[in-house]
C-alpha cells in the first residue's frame, strides 16, 4: 500500500491481515485508528467477554495475560514498521522484550488502546517504544525489539 492510498482509517480485520500473517485465533489487534506508516501507530483491541483463555487464567478473576498484552503491542507496531516503504513484505518476529512493566489488570470487555513508536529500523532490526492502556491508564509499557525477515 502506497500511503497515499491507503484505506480510510479506522482499519479493520481485512486491512489488517494484509498487513500481518498472523491469524485467528492469534490477531491480537482489532482496529488501527491512527499510523505513520514507520514511525508510529495507535489500534485498539476488544478484549471479549467469552475469549477462551479466561477459563484458565484466571476462572474466579479473569485477567488477559501479560504475554498477550505484549504481543497485541508486537503486532500493533509491527503494522507501523511493515508499512515503512522499505520494509514492506517482510515479516518481523520478535526478539526482545526490555523492561517491561505492568501496571493495570486488563479485563474482559476491556478496549485495550496499542500505541507503537517506531525509535530505529534498518533492514534487519527494529526497536519500538510501546505501550497499552485501557481508559487513558496505562496497562503496560515496554521496549520491544524484532528482526525482519
Amino acid at each position: 500500500m502506497a500511503e497515499e492510498t491507503m484505506p480510510a482509517l479506522p482499519w479493520g480485520r481485512e486491512v489488517i491481515e494484509g498487513i500481518l500473517p498472523h491469524r485467528d485465533p492469534f490477531v491480537w489487534v482489532s482496529r488501527v485508528t491512527d499510523i505513520e506508516p514507520g514511525q508510529s501507530i495507535v489500534a485498539e483491541l476488544d478484549v471479549p467477554a467469552d475469549l477462551d483463555i479466561f477459563r484458565g487464567h484466571f476462572p474466579d478473576h479473569p485477567v488477559l495475560p501479560g504475554v498477550i498484552i505484549m504481543e497485541a503491542l508486537a503486532q500493533a507496531a509491527s503494522i507501523a514498521m511493515l508499512q515503512a516503504p522499505e520494509l514492506r513484505g517482510h515479516i518481523g518476529f520478535l526478539a526482545g522484550i526490555d523492561g517491561a512493566k505492568f501496571r493495570r489488570q486488563v479485563a474482559p470487555g476491556d478496549v485495550l488502546t496499542l500505541r507503537g513508536r517506531i525509535v530505529k529500523a534498518s533492514k534487519r532490526l527494529v526497536v519500538a517504544e510501546v505501550e497499552a492502556s485501557v481508559d487513558g491508564e496505562v496497562a503496560a509499557t515496554a521496549t520491544q525489539k524484532y528482526v525482519l525477515a
